[in-house]
């Protein structure tokens, strides 16, 4: 049987992964603490990032990404993040993670999420996120 995954391209290895893997895990660690700062910290600020909160239109640039996170972890709610079905790929200098999240706390919900980092000088940085709620099969 043939591997439908893509060759790794040269420079993208177990180590690449792993530091996806990382960033990914610090961006859902920020969103549990509501810390502002941690959350800042682990996004390119360009206007080419991009944010996609489940109900949401997309949100451009850092400025209007900063906002929706400082109104969102100001909240009074606060959630545990149980991350499921994990997939991590890195190609060359961009690294994306699918991934669902599932939400507990005063709301419960699962939102299915792409996460996409780009390689800079001081490590991956989140450039995108897409968050869409999974509705209930009936």
């Amino acid at each position: 049987m043939t591997d439908p995954r893509p060759a790794r391209p040269a420079g993208s290895d177990a180590a690449d992964h792993e530091a996806v893997r990382s960033a990914n895990l610090a961006f859902y660690s920020a969103f549990e603490a509501s810390d502002v700062e941690a959350m800042s910290a682990l996004w390119e600020h360009s206007d080419r990032a991009s944010c996609v909160h489940p109900g949401w239109p997309v949100l451009r640039g850092w400025t209007a990404i900063a906002r929706s996170w400082s109104a969102i972890l100001s909240g009074p709610d606060r959630l545990q993040v149980i991350l499921t079905d994990e997939r991590v790929v890195v190609v060359g200098e961009v690294g994306w993670v699918t991934v669902d999240e599932n939400l507990l706390g005063q709301r419960q919900a699962t939102v299915t999420a792409v996460n996409v980092f780009t390689r800079t000088t001081d490590g991956w940085r989140m450039v995108a996120h897409h968050g869409s709620a999974v509705v209930a099969r009936r």
